[in-house]
């Protein structure tokens, strides 16, 4: 049964105004609890068709041109539509409110419905048993993570179809991996908060 306080939480966490701490354990909870979940994608929803119900106000005449402009003098660090993150950059990790436990999200395609992530567990670092809210994709590229009794190891993957159960992961010598997830996993929310 959902909280009224997990109801007013589930409308700001789908408007990103939850408070970043605040965020952090909420996202541990939408982790274990379905019906959470779901009322997050309704809230998610409602914010869409809000969003698009919303009058349009007409901009500035010259705006456009101003843009324009500014564009055309910007230099691109790259060109456009490629986005590059260089190995050697240790910015953009986001502590999950999991010990030890971080992400980092490197693109999304909301029109396709996925997100890639970067996850990063320490050596001994366990994350919490739980329901997979979507289809996910696992590729270990350093260390080890024990899935269900199984150790992965750098090369291996793993793919859990949504609804499907995991007990606690967790790393032995810690590691890191590369994830596809589907847009309204409560990972990618986190990741993007």
């Amino acid at each position: 049964m959902i909280t009224e306080r997990q109801q007013e939480q589930a409308s700001l966490f789908a408007l990103a105004a939850l408070p970043p701490e605040e965020a952090q354990s909420f996202a541990v909870d939408l982790l274990a609890d379905s019906e959470l979940r779901d009322l997050v994608r309704e809230f998610h929803a409602t914010t869409a068709l809000l969003a698009r119900s919303a009058p349009s106000v007409p901009l500035p005449a010259n705006l456009k041109d101003k843009v324009l402009r500014r564009i055309d003098h910007a230099e691109a660090p790259f060109p456009v539509g490629l986005n590059f993150i260089q190995a050697a950059n240790q910015t953009g990790w986001k502590p999950l409110p999991i010990p030890g436990a971080f992400i980092q999200l490197l693109s999304i395609d909301r029109e396709r419905g996925y997100a890639v992530l970067l996850g990063k567990l320490a050596a001994g670092a366990r994350y919490p048993a739980h329901v997979n809210a979507g289809p996910e994709d696992f590729y270990i590229l350093t260390g080890d993570l024990v899935i269900g009794g199984r150790k992965l190891v750098a090369g291996d993957f793993h793919h859990a179809d949504r609804g499907s159960h995991h007990e606690e992961n967790y790393s032995i010598a810690g590691c890191t991996l590369l994830a596809v997830l589907t847009t309204d996993d409560p990972l990618v929310a986190f990741a993007m908060s």
